[in-house]
């Protein structure tokens, strides 16, 4: 099925705004709080130790969406509907989004703030979200409301995306610049172990449409859709995978999130509730459109009054639906949201790849990795030579999962050391 998501706008901002933003191991996505209109911004002073600087909002690239720079600053570059870019099908408001250069620290920080400069008119809003890099890979997005966010690790560098919406036609926001201040001030919390929740998974369909973060949708695509922008990935990239299951486990698939939905958009239902964007008295894993299909929770209607006619927490494109998992309906799935684990972590350079049950292709395949997708592997053994993109090698790294990849499709590996099974 094509499905009834789409994206929320933040809390409307006016003129000039500020935000505390707190790039995490596990950050938070947040709305930001309006400024009276003509209100001056306001700088906080760095204190000593302290590292400041200004995002580029000047390049605007590949990866970013529906964007533009003018002379005054950063606007979106369409904001009608039926505008290439401007919106893709499910959403509810034009957006655009720009995504910074990772920046490295001079020292290790805890926690990143920044105000925004801007001149918003009613109706469209700026949001500035960041993440940090850790051991294990990227935080979630993360925009902070007044009262800040902590990392629960120390990050060593940090990225920074700037997302603007405007209502259908309507005027848009004008982002004069965004200033950034990190620091190591803020006390730490333990890492969060991986997470994995039964979801009902519905298809996403919509070939040759536009993902929330930029790729055109190909027949028999693989990647999956969540209903919250913390766990989005880049374009191109694999920062945020899941690992999809049939509820039996006979089959999986490794998918990178590429696009936000169904239903609702800013859902982190994995998190607890403290962390929790929305719904925050709703069971951890439980998404809300479950919980309002089922038990009438909000009246029965998402986060845009609608109401809830499936109890979809999670979308799949047609290659993971058909071919990863081999659902021929919607149905209850398995999901780890990858990112909330740790240990060493491989990336799919070429895809998809079969998953096996032993390290020889003459094993059975029990599910795909997806091209780009970040894959937890626990440790290798010695196998059948295989020849690849990247090496020939024996290697077969055996996942999470307790299945087999050959090493030969494997970019690189981070998080770690991998040792010998």
């Amino acid at each position: 099925m094509t499905r009834p998501c789409c994206r929320i706008p933040s809390v409307a901002l006016i003129a000039t705004l500020a935000l505390l933003l707190t790039a995490a191991v596990l950050p938070t996505t947040g709305p930001a709080p309006a400024a009276p209109s003509g209100a001056p911004v306001t700088l906080v002073a760095a204190a000593p130790g302290d590292e400041r600087w200004s995002a580029d909002l000047t390049i605007v690239d590949r990866d970013d969406v529906n964007v533009r720079r003018t002379g005054a600053g950063l606007r979106l570059r369409e904001a009608r509907s039926n505008g290439r870019g401007a919106r893709s099908p499910h959403s509810a408001v034009a957006e655009g989004m720009l995504l910074t250069a990772p920046r490295t620290l001079a020292r290790p920080a805890t926690r990143v703030r920044a105000e925004i400069n801007a001149a918003v008119p009613a109706g469209a809003t700026v949001e500035a979200q960041v993440r940090g890099w850790r051991a294990a890979g990227w935080t979630e997005w993360r925009a902070a409301a007044t009262t800040g966010a902590v990392f629960d690790r120390p990050v060593t560098r940090v990225q920074t995306r700037v997302v603007l919406t405007a209502p259908d036609g309507g005027a848009t926001a004008t982002v004069r610049g965004v200033r950034l201040t990190a620091d190591a001030n803020a006390a730490v919390s333990a890492a969060t172990p991986g997470r994995t929740y039964r979801v009902y998974a519905t298809r996403i369909g919509l070939v040759g449409e536009l993902t929330a973060n930029g790729r055109t949708v190909q027949p028999r695509d693989h990647f999956a859709a969540l209903p919250s922008r913390r766990g989005l990935s880049p374009l191109n990239t694999g920062d945020y995978t899941v690992r999809v299951c049939t509820t039996s486990g006979s089959r999986c698939e490794y998918a990178p999130v590429w696009d936000v939905g169904p239903w609702n958009t800013r859902d982190d239902y994995w998190n607890p509730s403290s962390v929790r964007e929305n719904w925050k008295n709703l069971p951890q894993g439980r998404p809300e459109a479950q919980a309002a299909y089922q038990s009438g929770y909000n009246g029965g209607r998402d986060q845009f009054g609608r109401t809830v006619l499936n109890p979809a927490g999670i979308d799949l494109a047609d290659g993971t639906f058909w071919d990863g998992l081999r659902l021929t309906t919607n149905a209850w799935v398995d999901v780890a949201y990858l990112w909330t684990g740790g240990g060493p972590r491989g990336v799919v350079g070429d895809g998809p790849l079969n998953i096996r049950t032993g390290a020889s292709t003459s094993y059975a395949t029990r599910g795909l990795a997806a091209r780009l997708a970040h894959v937890p592997i626990q440790c290798y053994v010695t196998g059948q030579s295989v020849a690849g993109p990247y090496r020939t090698t024996t290697r077969w790294n055996r996942l999470a999962s307790g299945q087999y990849v050959s090493h030969a499709y494997i970019s690189s590996v981070y998080g770690g050391s991998v040792p010998v099974c």
